[in-house]
């Protein structure tokens, strides 16, 4: 038998295939994983269709579909007010996490150091790993969840290479404001320090809160790697194309990865984009479509005895059962599922440290039906 010496040897299955197996398994509703229940736009799948039945089924640029690049550069300019160079400073990419894969993969060498703000998506940390880099967890605390600029600063030595940033963010809905920003841009000044900024849900922010994103902050943006998702954005999570937007002296080594790592992605998708993104209400109006979402199943949630922990952005949802049940998050999750055909995602795995907070996720980018019957069922929790 080959003897192995595993890169990743801690990880496994990850929680949210682990909980919708579950769900699945026991004919839960499935508010655990992230993904919506509903179709894409009718005219964005003719428009898939339309191209693999006309000549885009070949490989597409290394970059990117040219249109598509030119699309991503337009609505930049026409939401943020930024000039954003499509050929050297856009990349398309195979959905948000191969876009952050590559930039780790591309910047972060053996030792480097790399502060994560936490709780934080799971695919970041094994990248760094594979990579041979340390990570440096920042904790935020609840219920806030917000960064205390002084005490990352703390975190910061000779050996930082990288600071991973989300807003909105995963799990807990927060959001980074404009004097986040600016402390950020303060505290990383004059140093060899990369920021990644995970924004694949800038469209996904409540309450009339606009997205503050990294590209808005010129000094920021120099060192600075955005990345976004068409899969988060337009409800086809399964189509994997999203992109990643930084000065061309980080795209020209970002590119070098990116070549043999996925080479390009699928063209008939990204010639539908290029054409979707032309008009502007295909985003726009996804706030208070998911803002409908988020209050439906918040007004269960605060009829029941779970706290709810509003959600400023993104597609989920953060709540305490310290007032249902004693059990650590992971128990509780997989007791909901089997006991009352509910299924969330624990917060403690979001954590390095597996920090226990009596916290569950739930995504409401589900449809009202499905939302109705999920809200009845926490109201008897």
């Amino acid at each position: 038998m080959i003897k192995l010496n595993s890169k990743l040897p801690n990880v496994g299955t990850t929680i949210f295939t682990e909980m919708s197996a579950l769900s699945n398994e026991y004919n839960a509703l499935n508010l655990s994983q992230g993904f919506p229940n509903y179709e894409p736009d009718e005219k964005l799948r003719e428009l898939v269709s339309f191209y693999i039945n006309n000549g885009k089924n070949q490989y597409a640029p290394m970059s990117g579909v040219q249109a598509l690049r030119e699309s991503i550069a337009h609505k930049i300019k026409n939401i943020y007010n930024i000039p954003i160079n499509p050929n050297s400073e856009i990349t398309v990419t195979a959905g948000g996490t191969q876009a952050i894969f590559t930039s780790i993969l591309a910047f972060v060498n053996k030792g480097d150091e790399v502060i994560v703000v936490e709780p934080a998506f799971d695919c970041y940390n094994p990248a760094i790993e594979l990579v041979g880099g340390i990570i440096v967890p920042y904790e935020m605390k609840s219920p806030e969840f917000q960064i205390d600029w002084q005490e990352l600063q703390k975190l910061i030595s000779d050996k930082t290479r990288m600071l991973i940033i989300n807003t909105p963010h995963n799990p807990s809905g927060s959001i980074l404001k404009n004097e986040d920003f600016e402390k950020l841009e303060i505290i990383i000044k004059n140093k060899n320090i990369i920021v990644l900024s995970d924004e694949v849900y800038e469209h996904l922010i409540f309450d009339g809160e606009k997205h503050c994103s990294i590209l808005k902050y010129p000094t920021l943006f120099k060192q600075s790697i955005a990345v976004f998702s068409f899969g988060k954005t337009f409800h086809c999570t399964g189509w994997k194309v999203g992109y990643a937007v930084m000065p061309s002296n980080l795209m020209e080594e970002f590119r070098k990865v990116h070549q043999f790592n996925v080479f390009s992605v699928n063209s008939f998708v990204q010639n539908a984009l290029a054409d979707y993104l032309k008009d502007s209400e295909h985003y726009n109006y996804l706030p208070n479509f998911y803002q409908q979402k988020r209050d439906l199943l918040s007004s269960y949630i605060n009829k029941s005895r779970l706290k709810l922990i509003p959600s400023r952005g993104s597609y989920f949802v953060l709540c305490d059962y310290s007032a249902v049940s004693n059990l650590p998050d992971k128990d509780f999750s997989v007791w909901m599922t089997k006991e009352k055909k509910l299924a969330s995602i624990p917060i403690s795995v979001f954590y390095s440290s597996g920090k226990q907070e009596k916290l569950i996720r739930f995504c409401f980018a589900k449809t009202e039906d499905l939302l109705h019957q999920a809200g009845q069922i926490i109201e008897k929790l």
